[in-house]
């Protein structure tokens, strides 16, 4: 398949994703938020530690 026709089929893709997800009801959508939590927790959890770590300051100078 040529480049060009890729990129049109992930487009395609993502497009009728954000259909489905603005058609879904609100219960509909808070269940997909869980399991992408769930998913994210069992099997990225690390990689998700990664990014929502704070980082902490010490004194007030701004050293």
């Amino acid at each position: 398949m040529q480049k060009s026709k890729v990129g049109l089929l992930l487009a395609a893709a993502a497009a009728y994703g954000v259909y489905r997800y603005t058609k879904m009801s609100p219960d509909q959508k808070n269940n997909l938020k869980t399991k992408g939590k769930e998913f994210m927790d069992k099997n990225l959890g690390d990689v998700n530690n990664l990014f929502n770590k704070k980082k902490t300051t010490t004194g007030g100078n701004g050293f």
